[in-house]
C-alpha cells in the first residue's frame, strides 16, 4: 500500500469544479418519506442518471450532495432544496431532466442553477405553507388567527430526541390568512367565505420564520389549539410552497435566483 504524504486525502477524489442547486417536490404518498429517505433515493437516482458528481475523500466516499431546512416526515412540499458537487461542467437543465427521469414518482425535479454568490443557507430564512384544514369552517379558522395573531408570545412543546423544546409560535410567525383553494387570500381575518372555499374545509396560508428547532405546521396548529381550542377533526395536509430570503413585506425571494439587497422583516 502506497504511503500517503502529509497533508494528502488518504484517498483522493476528482476536485468540484461547479455546483449545481435544485429545486424539487416531495408529492403524493411520498410525503411520508422522511428526509433519510429522500437523501437515499437521490443518491441512487445521481448514479442511475451518470451524473458527475463529486465525492468526499477518505475510505468511505459519500456524494456531495448538501441539504437545506428538508419538510417534516408527513408535509408535501414544492420547494426542497439540495446542492450537488460536480466534477465538470454541466448544463443544469439537463442535469434536472437526467435527475427527474432518474427518481420516483412524487418526487419531482422542478428546476436547477450553477450555484453562484451567497451560500444556499444564506438564501432562506422563511418557509411560506398551505395548511388544509378538513371539517373546520373557514370562519372558524379566520376566528382563531385573529387571536393568535393577536397575541405577543403564544409557546407550544414539541417532543424531540433530545427531549422536550418549548416553542415560541407567535415569534417565528410572519403572515398567517384564510386563502381558497387557489392559494389567494379570501377575505383577510374578516368577511365572508370565499365561493372557491368549501365550508366544511378551511386552508391557510402561513409564513414562518426560520428558527432553531424550525417552527413546523403541527406547531402553528398546536398555538391555535392554545389561543382558540381549534381542534381539527382529522389530521391537516400542510404543503410547503416556497422558501427564501424574507423581505419587508413577508414575501420571499427566489433562492435559485440572483443575489439581490434584501430587508428582512
Amino acid at each position: 500500500m502506497a504511503r500517503v504524504r502529509p497533508g494528502e486525502a488518504a484517498n483522493p477524489a476528482p476536485p468540484t469544479v461547479q455546483r449545481v442547486r435544485v429545486r424539487f417536490a416531495k408529492r403524493g404518498r411520498l410525503r411520508f418519506l422522511s428526509h433519510r429517505d429522500v437523501a437515499r433515493s437521490f443518491e441512487r437516482a445521481v448514479r442511475r442518471a451518470g451524473v458527475p458528481v463529486a465525492h468526499s475523500h477518505g475510505f468511505s466516499p459519500h456524494p456531495r450532495l448538501s441539504w437545506i431546512g428538508a419538510a417534516p416526515t408527513g408535509s408535501a412540499s414544492e420547494a426542497e432544496y439540495l446542492e450537488i458537487g460536480l466534477t465538470r461542467p454541466v448544463d443544469p437543465a439537463a442535469l434536472a431532466g437526467a435527475l427527474d427521469a432518474a427518481l420516483p414518482d412524487g418526487l419531482d425535479v422542478l428546476e436547477a442553477a450553477v450555484a453562484d454568490g451567497a451560500a444556499l443557507a444564506e438564501r432562506i430564512d422563511g418557509s411560506r405553507w398551505l395548511i388544509e384544514l378538513s371539517g373546520v369552517a373557514p370562519d372558524a379558522l379566520r376566528a382563531a388567527l385573529a387571536a393568535l395573531l393577536a397575541e405577543s408570545s403564544v409557546v407550544v412543546e414539541r417532543v424531540t430526541p433530545s427531549g422536550r423544546r418549548q416553542i415560541d409560535v407567535r415569534a417565528a410567525l410572519v403572515r398567517a390568512d384564510v386563502v381558497d383553494a387557489a392559494g389567494g387570500v379570501s377575505s383577510g381575518l374578516s368577511g365572508s367565505t370565499s365561493p372557491d372555499q368549501s365550508p366544511s374545509c378551511a386552508i391557510m396560508a402561513v409564513v414562518v420564520r426560520q428558527t432553531t428547532p424550525a417552527v413546523r405546521p403541527d406547531d402553528v396548529l398546536g398555538a391555535l389549539d392554545v389561543v382558540a381550542g381549534l381542534r381539527p377533526p382529522v389530521p391537516a395536509k400542510a404543503t410547503r410552497m416556497a422558501q427564501g430570503l424574507l423581505d419587508h413585506r413577508g414575501d420571499l425571494a427566489d433562492p435559485l435566483g440572483p443575489d439581490r439587497v434584501t430587508t428582512r422583516a
